[in-house]
């Protein structure tokens, strides 16, 4: 198996590329893809200062490495959700990571700051899990960006995570969340701008790339997620992509070239703010109503016991 670009002996085959890379151009390659993706979408500009949102994941810690080499000024930060070792050893991942490479690393605990944690805060709203993280990861990101002065917030959503969500809208025909479905957030009013650089990437390719630089990364998956409907949809879509290499960059970046403008106009009303003189009593954050979402679920989830948290499955690296 030789590398496509020099000939020399390859260490990844990739089917949708049909081409086989070794170290040094398969990592050129994703450093290409994450760029090519920040130009086509207007995601970055030179000066911005950048705050990327840690998991302690593969996805966000290579996000994190791309943007430093690509010579962004990116800072890190981590939020501890409080599920048991899973959040304690993802910790210290994103921790190791950070002292490694000598990058500035926030980290903020829910338990400690809040005063609860996302096992007791799905057991306290009698929702799935996955709705109290997303909502505290919104709304403290933007939060650390807006107060902190940065331009914009990273995220390591990556190209099998982008086809989940649009196949799973487009078998609904979610309209609103298919009009807010783009690389790009723009920046509004106590709203900073979001972008998602790895798009043009697949798990495995950044799983790769961790292992080729030396990055330790949390392998578990999130024993909260268990039974979340996109993890279906992923094996389906990789079913697809092992008969047919490239279905879901086609399925996903031909959306955005050719569909996404035909929902502009939605996405432009899903991205009217609130009423900027509306704001949450207690945090001050936009809200349509007296106090945010985020600031009710801290009240509910708060005054509820804690919960205990299920043991990580295990698992190897891919």
């Amino acid at each position: 198996m030789k590398c496509r670009v020099c000939r020399g002996p390859a260490v990844i085959d990739l089917p949708r590329h049909n081409a086989n890379f070794c170290v040094e151009h398969f990592l050129r390659l994703c450093r290409n893809q994450v760029a090519k993706a920040i130009e086509d979408f207007s995601m970055l500009s030179p000066g911005d200062r950048v705050l990327v949102a840690v998991s302690g994941g593969k996805d966000s810690l290579a996000l994190w490495d791309l943007l430093v080499e690509l010579g962004y000024r990116a800072d890190g930060l981590y939020l501890g959700l409080g599920i048991g070792e899973y959040s304690d050893v993802s910790g210290t991942y994103a921790r190791a990571f950070a002292e490694e490479r000598n990058l500035t690393l926030q980290v903020l605990d829910l338990r400690d700051t809040y005063g609860y944690d996302v096992p007791t805060a799905a057991a306290a709203t009698r929702r799935v899990p996955c709705s109290a993280c997303g909502m505290s990861k919104r709304h403290l990101f933007d939060r650390a960006a807006i107060d902190g002065g940065y331009d914009v917030v990273a995220t390591g959503h990556n190209l099998d995570d982008e086809a989940a969500v649009l196949y799973g809208n487009t078998l609904h025909w979610d309209l609103e969340h298919l009009a807010r479905q783009y690389p790009v957030l723009p920046a509004r009013p106590g709203f900073p701008k979001k972008v998602k650089p790895l798009v043009r990437l697949t798990e495995r390719e950044m799983a790769a790339y961790c292992v080729l630089r030396g990055i330790d990364y949390q392998v578990e998956e999130c024993p909260m997620a268990a039974g979340n409907t996109h993890l279906g949809y992923k094996a389906q879509l990789n079913a697809l992509e092992a008969t047919s290499p490239g279905t879901k960059a086609a399925f996903v970046l031909g959306f955005w070239d050719r569909m996404s403008p035909v929902v502009a106009g939605l996405r432009a009303a899903a991205d009217e703010p609130p009423d900027a003189t509306q704001r949450c009593v207690r945090c001050g954050a936009p809200t349509l109503a007296e106090a945010c979402a985020f600031c009710r679920l801290v009240e509910t989830s708060a005054a509820h016991a804690p919960v205990p948290v299920p043991t990580p499955r295990r698992r190897g690296r891919r």
